[in-house]
């Protein structure tokens, strides 16, 4: 009988050796995601760059923070990689399907890590958009507007929670 395995070798592989782990100096933007229920945050930073040829902005660099399961840290270095030497038009086209599909099998339950990194990265082209006074598609704008609407609710979250941990402790 073959023994199964929740993740893929890709996962695994992305998870014990993650590319583009660390944080950038002086990132041309920084997106933030983040889910109340897993608890999973992850955050983003972009070196952008414009092509001289082609007028495009290109990302150079990219590194990632994520605080989180094996799933988030494989979807952020494989975010990332995908990414990387991208224009931005061709990094805000990258979907949670088209991650998933190069990270191969994960849980089920596990399928918004794909949803996060995504998050994240379209955060941190919105961060860069806004920074230079660029036009924002009206696609990314909602993204956003979703984003931050679930970042807000997790603030919330906690700090409702640490109010109670300190009355917890008060009363002790």
């Amino acid at each position: 009988m073959k023994e199964y395995q929740a993740y893929s070798k890709e996962v695994m592989k992305h998870f014990l050796h993650p590319k583009h782990s660390g944080k950038l100096k002086d990132p041309s933007g920084v997106g933030n995601a983040g889910n109340l229920i897993c608890g999973d945050v992850m955050q983003v930073f972009i070196k952008v760059k414009e092509n001289k040829k082609t007028g495009k902005r290109i990302i150079s660099d990219i590194k990632f923070q994520t605080f989180g399961c094996v799933v988030a840290i494989a979807n952020s270095s494989m975010i990332a990689t995908m990414a990387k030497g991208k224009s931005l038009e061709e990094a805000l086209k990258i979907k949670k399907d088209d991650v998933l599909k190069k990270l191969g099998r994960v849980p089920p339950i596990k399928i918004h890590c794909s949803v996060l990194a995504v998050d994240a990265l379209d955060e941190a082209i919105y961060d860069y958009m806004v920074k230079n006074d660029l036009k924002i598609p009206e696609e990314l704008k909602k993204t956003h507007e979703r984003i931050k609407k679930g970042l807000k609710d997790i603030e919330h979250r906690h700090r409702e929670y640490f109010k109670l941990e300190k009355e917890i402790y008060r009363k002790k």
